[in-house]
């Protein structure tokens, strides 16, 4: 049997140096921002984050629906989610989309979907100026996301409905990482 390596997982700082980094002083820096800040806020896959629609978040009840081939779940959304999708939505979205139709939530500088690809040269470069020597990817602040809940008390079912995995067995990595840690 092979072993499975445990997953890279960022602190708290490097997670809050990572979310300091956009500025929020051009659109691109306020969609990089709100980006990183909903990757990190509810675990999504990156997949699963560029295919987002503007009908999927509801920032009044404070929730986005995640879709997925099999099936779709609710995600709350935190307040640092909430606020930097808000002046991404209404101060600078309509201005980067070249469409009006567009219904794709982010889009890249030319105004059109933002790829898989694209956003992991945000994160690059966002990991670069806060100095993170960690190897980062998308998946990295999926697998932060969800140690960071069960570290603090949240229960395995909880996290494990958001994070969409099928099976328990898949969330408890994250729990026996933490005992390990302890």
């Amino acid at each position: 049997k092979i072993e499975k390596k445990a997953p890279e997982i960022l602190s708290i700082n490097e997670i809050d140096d990572l979310l300091k980094q956009p500025s929020r002083n051009t659109p691109k820096e306020l969609r990089d921002k709100s980006m990183l800040e909903l990757l990190y806020a509810t675990g999504m896959r990156v997949t699963e984050l560029i295919t987002l629609k503007t009908s999927d978040v509801n920032i009044d009840m404070e929730f986005l629906i995640c879709r997925s081939d099999k099936k779709s779940r609710l995600i709350p959304l935190g307040s640092k989610a909430i606020d930097a999708l808000k002046a991404y939505m209404n101060d600078v979205r309509k201005d980067m989309i070249k469409n009006e139709d567009e219904t794709m939530l982010f889009v890249n500088c030319f105004g059109n979907p933002m790829t898989r690809q694209g956003f992991w040269k945000i994160i690059k470069e966002y990991a670069s100026k806060a100095e993170i020597k960690t190897t980062i990817t998308p998946h990295v602040l999926r697998h932060s996301f969800a140690f960071h809940l069960i570290e603090n008390g949240a229960d395995l079912e909880s996290v494990q409905e958001m994070m969409g995995h099928s099976d328990i067995a898949t969330t408890q990595m994250y729990a026996k990482i933490n005992k390990s840690k302890l």
